[in-house]
């Protein structure tokens, strides 16, 4: 796969038009300016701007119209009629279908840098600041690097059979995938077999979903079913599960009630490389969805966090430990806090497990009043975070800042990076030092980013 060398057009899949819910289907050119942050690029037709699916910046293209806004239309491309000289053929038979990813057609190293743009530009727009140092951005693996995730699953009638993916662009359907590159070779290339499975089940109308997670010894399935699976079931699951490798779990309810089914004992855990450590985890657990970026992920962290012996450090949003336990191996006291209590405890079992004892785990939902946290009354000398999509701003108006002197904020979602950053320099006397973003989700337009505030 490599970069296109000529202008010629290139077709691309044809619009399900009989699916689309609007009525509006016109074909039109248009010349692409730039790249938006989820993926599309964006033209101008009529003085209206126009975000056209699968289209790239500098790029002529023929775009069939797909959705009408007071403000702005949608479109999905057609045909690239003068192609960019960063648009690659895209690996996956599924693209432009699956939304899975949205960038497969854009070279590996410009996708970096347009999410590198896109965090800086939220930066100033949204948090009306910017970083005194760009940091070079972290990327690894851009294939075969997904080791969590979830399908959908769906028996459709018209086709008479089971289908096994992620959503499609419409997010109404189930793509129908024969493979997937960016989730781990162990599932992504297993799902026909895994879709054959499920449509020779009795119960194969009552399973919604089937998530994955790999370790580093073992790779899991958990089948959601709505109904008590048959006994011919069971066996058709256990066989699958001796013959492929892979571990089955089922879950015929709530988190609680996820059980292995074969076999009995699974060893679910990740090494953090350079650490000495180890963190076990259960199948439905967060951790980070790329392992290797992870691990460079939290060496930059530390870094950039500089603590050491002498000092006293928070982790919020720690889940399961994943910065934390590193952050005990060179600090004098750590404490992490975390909503989930589920993962508190995992946490705690991972510090005992690797024989740290000078950290501590609270649950704490840090989105609600933290005045009577015992956690919230000690003094910290340094402060990292890793928030949910939504941010972090609610803990922040909260914490008592005044003795941290480096705040490191490890962001999903550069928009709630951008405003929590306004809220540290013009309301907190902070600076922001340095900024960057992380390519924890190659082929896609999301965008991981880390960045440094300093008083």
């Amino acid at each position: 796969m490599g970069i296109c060398e000529n202008l010629r057009p290139v077709s691309l899949p044809a619009p399900d038009v009989a699916r689309s819910r609007s009525k509006i289907h016109q074909v039109f050119e248009l010349d692409i300016d730039t790249l938006a942050h989820d993926g599309r690029g964006v033209g101008q037709r009529g003085g209206k701007p126009v975000f056209a699916a699968g289209a790239l910046a500098g790029e002529t293209v023929r775009v069939q119209q797909t959705g009408r806004n007071r403000h702005f239309d949608e479109a999905r491309t057609v045909e690239v009629i003068r192609a960019s000289p960063d648009r690659v053929a895209p690996r996956c038979p599924h693209f432009g279908i699956c939304a899975g990813c949205v960038l497969q057609h854009l070279d590996e190293g410009r996708q970096i840098d347009a999410k590198q743009r896109a965090l800086l530009d939220n930066l100033q727009s949204i948090g009306q600041v910017s970083a005194e140092r760009t940091l070079a951005p972290l990327v690894d693996a851009a294939w075969g690097y997904r080791r969590k995730g979830r399908f959908s699953v769906r028996y459709v009638e018209k086709k008479g059979r089971v289908l096994v993916g992620f959503r499609e662009t419409d997010p109404r359907y189930v793509a129908d995938l024969s493979v997937c590159h960016t989730v781990v070779p162990e599932v992504g290339g297993r799902i026909q077999e895994i879709a054959a499975l499920v449509d020779a089940l009795d119960g194969k109308r009552t399973l919604p979903q089937i998530e994955f997670i790999a370790g580093d010894d073992a790779v899991a399935l958990v089948f959601r079913h709505l109904e008590p699976l048959s006994a011919g079931d069971l066996v058709r699951l256990t066989d699958f599960a001796k013959a492929s490798g892979l571990a089955v779990f089922l879950q015929p309810g709530g988190v609680d009630t996820v059980h292995a089914l074969w076999p009995d004992q699974v060893p679910l855990s990740f090494s953090i490389p350079g650490h000495d450590l180890t963190l076990a985890f259960r199948p439905l657990d967060f951790i980070q969805v790329n392992a290797t970026l992870n691990g460079k992920m939290i060496d930059s962290a530390l870094e950039l966090l500089d603590a050491g012996p002498g000092d006293r450090v928070l982790d919020l949003f720690c889940g399961l430990g994943n910065f934390t336990l590193p952050l005990a191996r060179r600090v004098g006291q750590v404490v992490g806090v975390e909503g989930d209590a589920g993962l508190v405890a995992r946490a705690r079992e991972n510090a005992a497990r690797n024989g740290l004892a000078n950290v501590q785990f609270h649950a704490a939902d840090l989105a609600k009043d933290l005045a009577n946290e015992p956690w919230m009354a000690a003094g910290f000398d340094k402060l990292l975070l890793d928030p949910p999509r939504a941010g972090a701003a609610e803990v922040l108006a909260q914490l008592p800042l005044d003795g941290i002197r480096r705040i490191v904020y490890v962001s999903c979602q550069p928009a709630s990076l951008a405003r929590d950053a306004g809220f540290l320099v013009r309301e907190r006397g902070y600076t922001l030092k340095a900024a960057g973003a992380m390519d924890m989700f190659p082929q896609t337009a999301h965008v991981e980013s880390i960045a440094l505030f300093e008083k």
